[in-house]
């Protein structure tokens, strides 16, 4: 399976007001827009259009000679309030309407037609308007995740400053009664650790995102990788009272990688494995050579390896978005998955940095299994 990308956001219909009080050329301007492809209801008056509000239109197609309103009113009103400010206006003005049209600009109406109105002119401003639309609504969106990212930092940032504070108190209290201080210190150490790796994957994260990222490629043996990581992670896993098992699998050959960011990879996988498998369990590592080689020359050898845990598996439908760091951050919030974090968005982008891919399964007996090609 391989990854692939979010979804975009379900694109829905867009949904106009026209505000006319003259039978005739409200039924014109509806049909006009419909013909655009939107959604329209159609009002006689401002009174009307203020109760549709509601509806949240997307556009607004207001006459500013409505016989017992002042349209440019109706405009600066709309425009003053927060909650409407954002709506596009379109004023539709007489042909010698100029001297009153640059007043009602200046009220925050965002465009002009002038009658009679013709179905180009009205696509353009409308197709232009909406446009603007679009990008403010993404924009808007990424502030939102960009919140709730650092919103999640900051708390994943708490837990282990908490535990560092906690276990450095015991000490400096009562040093003299306990029994195994250096245990103490140990765990103090290791929460340090897992600090200061969280801050230089935001790091590497924020460059990668920027494009700012070099990769320092040279040739390198996946497995001994592989081994070292799970031997310094070896103490973490007995702690648990788990196992990591290695398992290597082909003829080894070199593959052109950058050492530090794939030691991040297989550290950050191994330790997720870890987090998801309950005592007793293992955690399987393995790596695999399908042909001969060297991975950088052309037709040569590509790695695999993968980490698998004994934990309660993933859900179809997280096979994907669990790698994508705002996702994740919806998963954790909205849904209650706690124990989610930033480790396989890192893992992802720095697999696809080196042109590789990753994806998420799980085994038929037990727990889940995530697999990356070099």
């Amino acid at each position: 399976m391989a990854y692939e990308k979010l979804p975009d956001p379900v694109v829905r219909p867009r949904h106009a007001l026209v505000v006319d009080d003259e039978p005739a050329s409200r039924a014109c301007l509806s049909a006009l827009l419909a013909g655009i492809g939107l959604d329209v209801e159609a009002v006689a008056s401002g009174s009307e259009l203020l109760q549709r509000l509601a509806l949240c239109p997307d556009l607004i197609l207001l006459d500013t000679g409505l016989a017992e309103e002042d349209g440019y009113a109706l405009c600066r009103a709309l425009k003053q309030s927060e909650r409407h400010a954002h709506i596009p206006v379109i004023l539709v003005v007489e042909a010698d309407e100029a001297p009153d049209l640059e007043s009602g600009m200046a009220g925050g109406a965002d465009d002009f037609v002038a009658r009679p109105v013709t179905l180009p002119v009205l696509r353009a401003r409308v197709r232009t308007l909406l446009r603007i639309q679009e990008e403010r609504e993404r924009f808007e969106r990424l502030l939102e995740k960009r919140q709730a990212l650092s919103y999640m930092i900051i708390h994943d940032l708490r837990n282990p400053l908490a535990a560092v504070s906690l276990y450095l108190q015991l000490l400096r209290r009562r040093s003299n009664n306990l029994i195994d201080p250096g245990n103490y210190l140990q765990v103090a150490m290791t929460q340090t650790h897992k600090i200061s790796s969280f801050l230089d994957d935001m790091l590497l994260l924020a460059k990668m995102e920027r494009g700012q990222l070099v990769l320092a490629r040279t040739a390198l043996v996946v497995d001994q990788i592989v081994a070292e990581v799970c031997q310094k992670l070896a103490p973490e896993a007995e702690r648990q009272n788990n196992t990591i098992v290695v398992k290597c699998e082909g003829q080894p050959s070199p593959v052109s990688a950058d050492p530090a960011l794939i030691r991040r990879v297989v550290e950050n996988l191994v330790l997720n494995a870890l987090k998801f498998t309950p005592p007793q369990g293992t955690v399987t590592v393995r790596a695999f050579y399908p042909r001969s080689g060297y991975a950088g020359e052309s037709g040569g050898a590509a790695v695999l390896f993968s980490v698998a845990d004994q934990g309660r598996g993933i859900p179809p439908e997280d096979f994907v978005r669990m790698f994508d760091a705002y996702e994740a951050v919806h998963m954790k919030e909205a849904l209650g998955k706690a124990e989610l974090g930033l480790e396989l968005a890192f893992c992802r982008m720095v697999v696809e940095a080196h042109g590789g891919r990753i994806y998420a399964g799980n085994n038929p007996d037990r727990g889940a299994v995530i697999t990356v090609e070099l």
